[in-house]
């Protein structure tokens, strides 16, 4: 009988640039040049800063990688780890079901690309290929908006280590692995899985400043996978056929529904219509809350001490004390506090690096505008979201000047909904990564790396990409 993992490994292994949809292609290009913008945009963030310091502990040796906005160099695994942690660490990065996909799947292949001068066109297949394997993997497992008999219930053991298989599989497709070796690469990753540790993020605030996955263990643990099936070891290939003792037990999760790895496999893409790119430095449950909110500032010209308090419904799972902090220290505890995240959007600040500022995050009137802001289950959240998962009703309520001023969402800006405004188009993503690079790329460079983004195939060595991102 062929395992799951040596059916995937088999899907990895046959993808060619020439054979993938144009949407794929077309998402594919979009995620990397959002990624190299997330990275250079987190240079100065002192959580960052730890992940780049560690990258070098890790990195000494040959100096073949790019850790990304410098002109700094280490091996492919202090690389890989350093750029997770930049990717993921203002919580801007792209997101997919099971959630944050990008920051572990693209820092490992896009490093190694680097280091053996892979051309675009393989390195746009490792990004396909890792995508849709975690976003396939994590639709088996249990999910952070299930809902059982109406409520949407957070599940005991929740994470993303499934996203190690797409990050490993990535890995292997630079290397040019064959299906054997490919497969063990899998099954050693999945027998290396870190645990999934989200829910106790959720439930202890302060919470960690690793956030909910180490990003850089990610990274590295999926190059590790990779090597070591290249030097002969060979992996456990029943890892996702045994629901008692494999991979689905181990990990924790009390769903397992494999059906969707296989669904299609080879002939369908399934990841695309659900990649979203985040607007907002900040977690994803309060986006459509945030473009309600700094659409009725912006028409009334509010001024935050013109604001008496602020009241916004949105997503009911996240009553956690996670998201409820405020006692903010650092801009880790702001990415998810939802009161301090309401009067940051009320600040009109622009969306980006410039939101996760230590001067930004303990500004006084963001603090004061904080402790008048409040949140709330939108009643009908379970039901919108059991009729379009994409959904996110949302509402918002500002009273300023004796008035109050009310808006509303379905889905936030950045996904592909029902509604195509909130898509975000190439024009907008681009405005995203300029803004994200101002002050260490320079106009000229900025737009050939763009150019290059969305012409990946025609790039012959992707180290050409970096090099651009390095100040002159």
């Amino acid at each position: 009988m062929t395992t799951l993992i040596e059916q995937l490994a088999r899907f990895a292994v046959e993808v060619t640039a020439t054979d993938l949809p144009d949407d794929v292609v077309h998402e594919s290009q979009r995620i990397l040049l959002d990624t190299l913008g997330c990275a250079v945009a987190s240079l100065d963030d002192e959580g960052a800063q730890r992940g780049v310091a560690h990258g070098r502990v890790i990195g000494a040796g040959t100096p073949e990688s790019s850790v990304i906005g410098t002109r700094e160099k280490v091996s492919h695994l202090g690389a890989a780890f350093a750029n997770a942690e930049l990717v993921n660490a203002l919580d801007q990065d792209a997101v997919l079901p099971p959630g944050h996909v990008t920051p572990y799947v693209v820092p490992g292949a896009l490093a190694l690309a680097e280091a053996t001068g892979a051309s675009g066109a393989t390195l746009l297949e490792a990004l396909a290929i890792g995508h849709e394997m975690s976003y396939r993997i994590g639709k088996c497992t249990d999910y952070l908006r299930d809902i059982k008999d109406g409520v949407v219930v957070i599940p005991k053991v929740i994470g993303y280590a499934s996203t190690l298989f797409g990050a490993t599989a990535a890995v292997g497709k630079i290397k040019g692995f064959d299906a054997e070796t490919m497969a063990d690469a899998l099954g050693i990753a999945g027998c290396s899985s870190p645990v999934n540790f989200q829910r106790s993020w959720m439930m202890h605030a302060p919470s960690t400043t690793i956030k909910y996955q180490l990003a850089g263990q990610m990274a590295f643990t999926a190059l590790t996978a990779a090597s070591l099936a290249e030097l002969g070891h060979t992996g456990d290939r029943q890892l996702l056929d045994d629901r008692e003792f494999g991979w689905p037990r181990f990990i924790g999760t009390s769903r397992w529904e494999p059906a969707p790895i296989t669904d299609g496999l080879g002939q369908k893409w399934t990841f695309t219509p659900f990649q979203s790119f985040k607007p907002y430095p900040h977690c994803r449950v309060m986006h459509a809350i945030f473009d309600a909110l700094t659409e009725i500032v912006d028409e009334q010209d509010l001024a935050p001490e013109d604001i008496e308090s602020i009241t916004a419904w949105g997503e009911s799972f996240v009553l956690q004390p996670n998201w409820l902090n405020e006692n903010i220290t650092n801009p880790r505890d702001a990415q998810f506090s939802m009161t301090h995240g309401l009067a940051m959007a009320a600040h009109r600040i622009p969306p980006g690096k410039d939101w996760q500022t230590l001067e930004a995050v303990l500004r006084p009137s963001v603090l004061a505008l904080t402790e008048r802001s409040h949140f709330e289950p939108h009643p009908d959240h379970a039901a919108a979201l059991a009729k379009d998962p994409a959904a996110r009703v949302s509402k918002v309520e500002v009273r300023a000047h004796g008035k109050v001023f009310t808006g509303e969402r379905a889905y936030p800006k950045g996904s592909p909904s029902k509604d195509p405004e909130t898509y975000m188009t190439d024009e907008q993503l681009i405005a995203k990564f300029s803004h994200n690079v101002d002050g260490v790329v320079a106009e000229t460079e900025r737009k050939t790396v763009v150019d290059a983004a969305y012409a990946l195939t025609g790039v012959d060595n992707v180290a050409t990409i970096l090099e651009l991102l390095a100040p002159r």
